[in-house]
Order: structure tokens, then sequence, then C-alpha cells
């Protein structure tokens, strides 16, 4: 059995994208997730049901995911921190405060559409930071850092059904701690920037967390909790996120690359993260805040 899921925050688009799925596939039952979410059952193959749901949804502002019903509910959840779980570049807004933004910036977005290597790309850019106060640190978090909407829904609802969820971010500890506090993971992993004399030196230390140790931590924490990785959901928005995503039984491309999103198992374009939630089946009574 197979559940297609839809969400989307405009209601006409929903039922729209619901009424042509039900005209292209054999739906079983329908079952009402939560304001603007909604699962449709089928009996089909998954192949041929996923190309006839993307077919169909085209345009519309509409999220979709077709798995089975079956171990829907994911037991970990590992997902990176900037552009997915927080609103920015943790480090594109760092060289904002060294006045190198628009050099950082072009950098990094090559880097996240897997054009340049990850490792190389990071050492960069953080050389671009030195000399830069380690005081810019607090700075950039209390006036830059928020979470995405639903985040902390996503992460704490995750955890309150006995989850485990880790933030694996291929940017910095300080913002890592402080992200993770936030929303409610259990653990972060992350670069750690070098300082000395309270100024940044440029430098990062080794070994970097990039691309490999993202997938090393998928499956380091499955195997510590028991299970596999058809167990963890993985979202992402970049290229160095792509491993875990395709390694996952669950892979979410989240406002990401177009490298990612044509790679991963579902993207979230236009619902905001609670949508990870319905995909596995969440109702909105079930969300914890």
């Amino acid at each position: 059995m197979l559940a297609i899921t839809l969400v989307s925050p405009d209601p006409a688009a929903l039922a729209q994208a619901a009424a042509v799925v039900r005209a292209a596939v054999a739906i079983t039952s329908d079952i009402p997730l939560g304001e603007g979410a909604l699962d449709l059952l089928a009996d089909s193959p998954p192949v041929e049901t996923h190309q006839a749901v993307k077919a169909t949804v085209g345009d519309l502002p509409v999220d979709f995911a077709v798995q089975p019903v079956e171990n829907r509910r994911k037991r970990l959840l590992i997902a990176d921190m900037d552009s997915t779980i927080i609103n920015v570049e943790c480090l594109d807004e760092l060289a904002d405060f060294a006045g190198v933004k628009d050099k950082v910036s072009e950098i990094t977005e090559r880097a996240m559409r897997g054009e340049l290597a990850f490792e190389g790309a990071l050492r960069e850019r953080v050389g671009m930071l030195k000399g830069l106060s380690v005081d810019a640190l607090q700075a950039c978090y209390d006036d830059r850092v928020k979470l995405n909407p639903g985040a902390r829904t996503l992460v704490r609802t995750m955890a309150a059904h006995g989850a485990r969820c880790a933030l694996v971010s291929g940017g910095f500890t300080f913002f890592t701690s402080r992200v993770a506090d936030a929303a409610g993971f259990h653990l972060n992993r992350a670069n750690t920037l070098i300082e000395a004399g309270g100024l940044l030196t440029g430098t990062v230390g080794d070994p970097i967390l990039g691309k490999e140790a993202k997938l090393a931590a998928l499956r380091e924490e499955t195997a510590a909790l028991g299970l596999t990785p058809a167990d963890a959901l993985a979202v992402g928005d970049g290229a160095n996120d792509l491993a875990m995503i395709e390694a996952a039984g669950l892979g979410v491309a989240y406002r990401a690359k177009p490298i990612v999103a044509a790679q991963a198992h579902a993207k979230v374009d236009h619902a905001d993260l609670t949508a990870l939630l319905y995909f596995q089946g969440y109702t909105a009574a079930e969300f914890a805040s």
C-alpha cells in the first residue's frame, strides 16, 4: 500500500491536486492529516505512481511524497542546518561582518550547487574571515539567525514520538550548538572555527565535516540505535547533503539546489518544514509545540 501525501499552503491548489491525482491513480481511501495536508492511499506500483503524481500535480504549489505506508514514521531525523533548519547561510552572514559577503556568497552558491569541492571552498571562505573578532559570531547569531517555519515543530514532534534528532552541518559548532538547543535536537555535529586572541585565524579545524561526514553520521547514528538508514529521514538543500539524502529511507530536498531536488525522494518547495511530518503520516493533532 502506498501513501501519496499532498501538502500545500494554498487550499485551492491542494483540492485541485487531489482531484487530478484521483483521476490519474486508483485511490482506495482519503485521510485528512491537517489543514493543508492529505493522504491518498493507493495499491499501485511505486515508480509508476510517483511518475503519475508528478505529472498531474505539475506546476501547482503543492509538495508531495509517494512512499510505502510501512515504516513511514522514521526513528532518526538527520538535518542540515544552513538554509534548511535556519533561514541563512551563517558563513555568508559572518562574511558580511568582515565586509566580504559578496565574494563568500558567490563561492557558497557554487559549492552548494556541486560546482566546487566542499572542503576547498570552505577553507577559502573561512580564510577571508581572518582577523574578524569572535564577538561577531554572537552578533551574527542574534541578528541574522532564525529557525525556519515549522523547524521547531518538526524536531520536537519527532523527538516526542521517540525519534533521535541530529543536526549535522558543514557550518560551525558555534551556531549548531545554539540552533540545536533552540529547535530541540538531541545532538549536533559541525566544523570548528579556530580563534586566537579573540580573533578568527582564518582556519578551520580538521577533519572537515562535509558530504561524506554527513553520510557517516547517518550510518553511525542508525547503527547506534540498532536501525538501518531505511529508518531515517534526512533533509537538506545543498550538494553536500546529497549523499545522506539518497541513503536515507526518506530523503527530502528543502528549497534545494537543482542537483539535490533532482535526486531526493521528495522535495518541499512550498510548504514549511511540518510537511516532513505529514510525509510520515503524522496528523496536525499529534504535533508538539
